[in-house]
């Protein structure tokens, strides 16, 4: 969906990318999951559960996958040198966050709804509140990066990113609300499934 600013090199596994020691349990945490306290603090705006499960072709679930998530803080600005949004950091709020599958594929991260930002491609270009997700495989060299959108954003036709990807396969980034995930007087729950290819696949930035 975006292009990278340099051509791509090829990189050949090594021994050490396969048989390297995987990420376990002991090396990702439950606090890893949780991106709204940092630096002593609860980060602001409408607290979210996003939770799903990843999928192979055939539909079987993907246990032990590193799933990483980024996004921007509820006024639209990323902590990154490079984002000029006038909106205010927030200084309890990172805005990453991983967490790996369990056996049967499913993630959870508590995390705070995004908002929309300007991005200055085009007149009054706003870009539709949405959270990136990268999927690593069983090495690091087998990464796919996508983003998750928020159902009925009235941002979506003026989005060239979301407008990238064919129109029948557009609703697989959109999460669904889900009530049953929804905790009551505390966050909003949110389900989005990934499946990694065949034609359910979720659509993926290509490298």
């Amino acid at each position: 969906m975006r292009a990278p600013a340099q051509a791509p090199l090829l990189l050949p596994h090594t021994l050490t990318e396969v048989t390297g020691p995987l990420l376990g349990e002991g090396r990702v945490t439950a606090a890893d999951a949780d991106l709204t306290h940092h630096a002593g603090g609860e980060a602001q705006g409408q607290r979210i559960i996003v939770h799903g499960q990843v999928r192979d072709s055939d539909g079987r679930p993907v246990p032990d996958t590193l799933v990483e998530v980024w996004q921007a803080n509820a006024g639209g600005r990323y902590l990154h040198k490079w984002d000029q949004h006038d909106s205010p950091i927030d200084p309890h709020f990172l805005g990453v966050g991983r967490a790996l599958t369990d056996s049967v594929g499913r993630y959870r991260f508590v995390t705070i709804k995004p908002g929309a930002y300007p991005w200055r491609n085009h007149f009054n270009a706003w870009r539709p509140a949405h959270i990136h997700f990268s999927v690593f495989g069983r090495a690091f060299t087998q990464r796919l990066v996508t983003q998750m959108y928020f159902p009925d954003d009235p941002l979506f036709p003026h989005d060239p990113i979301y407008n990238s990807v064919p129109e029948a396969a557009r609703h697989r980034m959109v999460s669904r609300f889900d009530l049953a995930e929804t905790v009551e007087e505390w966050a909003l729950g949110f389900e989005f499934d990934i499946v990694l290819r065949g034609r359910e696949a979720t659509p993926m930035e290509e490298s």
